[in-house]
């Protein structure tokens, strides 16, 4: 049996799959609190909050890394203002459709340059991180280290998951793309409780 250079990339998608389905399914907004490595895992084990990130990865990957700056401005609004009280009918269904929304972006025809705009879709990620942001501000306890760890480890999944998309070619972005669809719709969809 002849192995090509997409075995590895293959094999890393496969466990990446695998991992996806053992993980808790959308919903996992909780209290804000319990330090460092409690605030580390949460980004990790939420479905949606991991598709979130790795569409948002992907997004910098294909269209352009300025949308970290965008979803940085999204985490930091929706934090504040579900710090503050504010509320979003609707919220965890909403959170669950962002994974699509972001997924649509990338779908999303292209332009001369065979990127969709950067206005646009800067939109979409900022509202995307926004969402899930406000449901861990309505939920914060003031417990600084969980803050610190679910930032880190958000931060982190970002960075790789661009990192990973860079080296993809158009047909992957575009299964991705789907895949992010339909998983958001799924999770929609799935009673939470």
């Amino acid at each position: 049996m002849k192995l090509s250079s997409r075995s590895p990339l293959l094999a890393l998608g496969a466990g990446f799959g695998l991992s996806l389905l053992s993980a808790l399914p959308a919903g996992a907004h909780g209290l804000a609190s319990g330090g460092l490595l409690t605030g580390g895992l949460h980004p990790l084990l939420g479905l949606d909050h991991l598709l979130l990130l790795v569409g948002v990865g992907a997004a910098a990957a294909a269209i352009d890394a300025a949308l970290l700056v965008f979803a940085l401005a999204g985490a930091l609004v929706g934090g504040c203002c579900g710090a503050f009280g504010a509320a979003l009918p609707l919220a965890e269904l909403l959170a669950a459709l962002s994974v699509s929304a972001v997924g649509m972006v990338l779908l999303r025809p292209r332009g001369a340059d065979r990127r969709p705009g950067l206005g646009l879709a800067g939109a979409v990620v900022a509202g995307a991180v926004a969402i899930h942001a406000l449901l861990h501000g309505q939920a914060a306890t003031g417990d600084l280290g969980w803050w610190l760890g679910a930032g880190a480890s958000s931060s982190a999944v970002v960075l790789i998951a661009m990192a990973g998309f860079r080296r993809l070619n158009a047909a992957w972005l575009s299964r991705l793309a789907l895949g992010l669809v339909l998983a958001g719709g799924l999770l929609a969809l799935v009673p939470v409780g």
